[in-house]
């Protein structure tokens, strides 16, 4: 797993870092990888009941400043932008139904970037996409839900599988992206639908 840090270390070199805020752009900070990462984690989604197959099967992490007195205000607007950055996971195939991922949720470093002090990176979601021409099925799992290793699952419309994105190929044009839904019950029609479920667990030194 530790070859995992190399080659996220190229894709942070060449990444940007985004942020949310309005007014002038924050000064991009260069982003660390933490050199000694801990939090070791493995991802399991479960797909059920999908109509066909897919594509392909990815992911991404997404990791999040949690605490804003590192930052600084923003010139114009006074507004204090939150940085994050988007990295991918990476998915085996098990199975037909069945991907495994693995990731550090303390893949970050945490470090004085702006001159206010230690600023302090936590993962927030890690996502899978289902890639169908050009739709994705999306669904995702919070930090909190994979520390605790509570499954979470997700329902999709069968519908969306055989759309005209889906039967389309994949072009330069961002995919569309579902989440599904929490309930099978929210769907008009319940018996059209898959599901998938992710579930964290540690994956211990």
């Amino acid at each position: 797993m530790k070859r995992l840090i190399p080659a996220l270390a190229v894709l942070l070199a060449i990444t940007t870092i985004t942020t949310i805020a309005c007014g002038q752009a924050m000064k991009k900070p260069d982003i660390k990888l933490n050199p000694h990462p801990k939090m070791r984690y493995e991802i399991t989604l479960t797909i059920e009941n999908a109509p066909g197959p897919f594509d392909a099967v990815e992911g991404s992490l997404d990791y999040q400043v949690q605490n804003d007195r590192c930052v600084p205000l923003q010139p114009v607007s006074g507004a204090k932008p939150t940085p994050s950055k988007h990295l991918p996971l990476a998915f085996t195939r098990i199975s037909d139904k069945v991907y495994k991922g693995e990731f550090y949720a303390d893949l970050l470093q945490d470090e004085d970037y702006f001159g206010l002090g230690i600023c302090r990176w936590s993962l927030t979601f890690a996502s899978a996409y289902l890639n169908v021409g050009n739709w994705k099925f999306g669904p995702f799992i919070s930090l909190e839900d994979i520390l605790a290793s509570k499954p979470v699952t997700r329902y999709f419309n069968n519908e969306s599988y055989f759309s005209e994105e889906a039967k389309s190929k994949r072009s330069d044009n961002p995919p569309a992206t579902d989440d599904g839904r929490t309930h099978r019950s929210d769907f008009k029609e319940p018996k059209n639908t898959f599901s998938t479920t992710l579930v964290g667990r540690e994956k211990f030194q």
